[in-house]
Parts: structure tokens; C-alpha cells; sequence
């Protein structure tokens, strides 16, 4: 909360101040928009309140004022990528006019929307999943499918931080754990300090492609698990194999409402289909605990999971 509060103007401060410790365990999202009322998005998603003031330009002036802390030319990178990480790991999406140059995305300006995406690290979300992905003192290449807000990267972030610490009352050892986070959404790193709690054998790649990066941190940093989040371009899928080939441990997520539905993608097919992921978790519902399924050809074969 306190990291939040530093980057909003003071409307959506005080709106903000009504809300309780508690209360704040439910926020997902604020949604900022520029003639638009401050719109709170919940777990459950009901509104704490049936009001809330406007958000005017001179806010959505001053907040990125505040991001920058008064120097745009600090966000010229987070601006072409279109978010930017704060204190906590939270990420600030943003949305205005884009600046295109030669092709490409320069920039954005005259911004009109944030969407500040509230970061929460659920320590011990994954414990009812490591029977399943841990395998014979070795941890096995998993996928974690669900539809947006099922809690991929949380529990994607929860394995790291188990992976690399590792679990004393199972016996099982840190292992080094290679996190390549696009996004900054995996280790939420400022500076390149990881926000979120991890074990002392975790190095992180912040704002790096997932492919070029999981070559980078094969070649340098010798990891025994590559964690990465939301493959599915044709150089993730080389990536992947490559890791694979050098006997490098890949857990990531994909979108997908199951593996039947992931399966249909050519880039997904291709590595299920050569046995790069042993293992799937489908997380399909706000809040449940997820699916385990194998991926080997003979429980694929009776599930018909190839068949499309």
C-alpha cells in the first residue's frame, strides 16, 4: 500500500486512505482513466465503494510526474514498453498516443490510462503442486496453463522462490534458478534487486526477451531450472528445446484454458508433441487449486489431448 501511494496524486490518495488493511488483500487493480471515475478492481470483483471522484488530466499529470520522479527522461525505455515497475514489484501499465518510428514503437505520450497492477507474492501457493513436478531428486519441465487472473505467475513466482531455497522437511536441495522476466512481473526487479522473496540461488534477467534471454543465461550463469513466463513464438519454442537439450529444468506458463486448448497452438504442439514438458498444471478457476497432468505419450495418448 505504501508503495502505491507514493506514485498517485492526492484524489486517488485520499479515495484510497478509506481502504483497510483487509481490504486491500482483495485489490488486484486500479484503473486509472482521464474523465473517468477511479475504478478499483477486486478479487471477487465487487466495489468496496459506489463512488469514487474523478480522475482529471492534471492528475494523470501529476502521476506521471511522480513515476518519473519529475524527469520523464527516466521512463523513455518503460514508456516504449508501456509499464513500469515500482517499489514492491507492482507494475504501472499505461496507455496514450504512440510515438512510431521507422516501424517500431519509440514511446508513448499524452498518456490517458493507468492500470496499476498490484503484485502479491503468495508464499506457499505452489506446496500442493512439488509432488507432482519433483521427480527422483530432479525438478521436472512443467507448464502451468490457465486463462488470464487464474494466478499463473504467482504460483510461477512461488515455485522460484521454492526452487531456489529449497525444501528442507522433503529433502530436496536450492537448486540455481534463472528467472527471465520480460515483464517484470516474475521478481518485479527495480534496479536489478528482485522485489519479491526469493532463495539465495536465484539470478534474474530483467526486461529481457524470453528466447534471447534464456540463451544468455544458459551460456553464463549454468542454471539447473530456467523459469520464464508466457511462451508461445516460434523462437520461445528453440529456446526451450535448446534448454532442454542441455539438461536445463524450463517451467513457464502459457494462456490456455487447458492443455487440449493450448495443444491447438503449432508453436505449443510442437514442444509437447517432442516431450520437452513433462508435466502440466491447469489452473482453470480465481482461487482454486490447479490440475496436474502428465505429459508423457502414453497418458497423452489415453487422455486424446493431441487429437484436434
Amino acid at each position: 500500500m505504501e508503495e502505491v501511494m507514493r506514485i498517485v496524486p492526492k484524489v486517488v490518495k485520499n479515495f484510497l486512505k478509506a481502504y483497510t488493511d483487509k481490504d486491500w488483500q482483495t485489490i488486484e487493480e486500479i484503473r486509472l482513466r482521464i474523465g473517468k471515475n477511479i475504478e478499483v478492481v477486486r478479487t471477487n470483483g465487487s466495489p468496496l465503494s459506489e463512488t469514487s471522484p474523478l480522475f482529471t488530466e492534471q492528475d494523470a499529470t501529476m502521476m506521471l510526474s511522480l513515476l518519473s520522479q519529475h524527469s520523464l527522461y527516466r521512463l523513455e525505455e518503460e514508456l516504449r514498453r508501456g509499464y513500469i515497475t515500482i517499489s514492491g514489484g507492482h507494475r504501472v501499465g499505461i496507455a496514450g498516443r504512440v510515438v512510431v518510428e521507422t516501424g517500431k514503437v519509440k514511446g508513448l505520450r499524452e498518456i490517458g490510462s493507468f492500470n496499476i497492477r498490484i503484485a502479491k507474492q503468495k508464499v506457499g501457493v505452489s506446496e500442493p503442486y512439488i509432488n507432482a513436478i519433483y521427480k527422483r531428486d530432479k525438478w521436472l519441465n512443467t507448464l502451468i496453463i490457465g486463462p488470464p487472473k487464474t494466478g499463473k505467475t504467482t504460483l510461477l513466482r512461488d515455485l522460484a522462490r521454492q526452487i531456489s531455497q529449497g525444501i528442507e522437511s522433503k529433502g530436496i536441495r536450492a537448486r540455481n534458478v534463472a528467472i527471465i522476466d520480460e515483464r517484470s512481473e516474475i521478481a518485479g526487479c527495480i534496479r536489478g534487486v528482485p522485489q519479491h522473496h526469493f532463495g539465495s540461488k536465484i539470478d534474474v534477467l530483467d526486461a529481457c526477451p524470453k528466447a534471447e534471454g534464456m540463451m544468455m543465461m544458459i551460456r553464463s550463469m549454468s542454471p539447473d531450472v530456467l523459469i520464464v513466463d508466457e511462451i508461445g513464438r516460434e523462437e520461445d519454442v528453440t529456446a526451450v528445446m535448446e534448454a532442454v537439450y542441455a539438461g536445463v529444468t524450463v517451467i513457464s506458463t502459457v494462456h490456455g484454458d487447458s492443455v487440449r486448448d493450448v495443444v491447438r497452438r503449432p508453436t505449443i504442439k510442437q514442444l509437447i508433441t517432442h516431450e520437452a514438458f513433462h508435466s502440466a498444471i491447469e489452473l482453470t478457476h480465481v482461487g482454486k487449486r490447479g490440475t496436474n497432468i502428465s505429459l508423457t505419450p502414453s497418458a497423452l495418448k489415453n487422455n486424446v489431448v493431441l487429437r484436434t
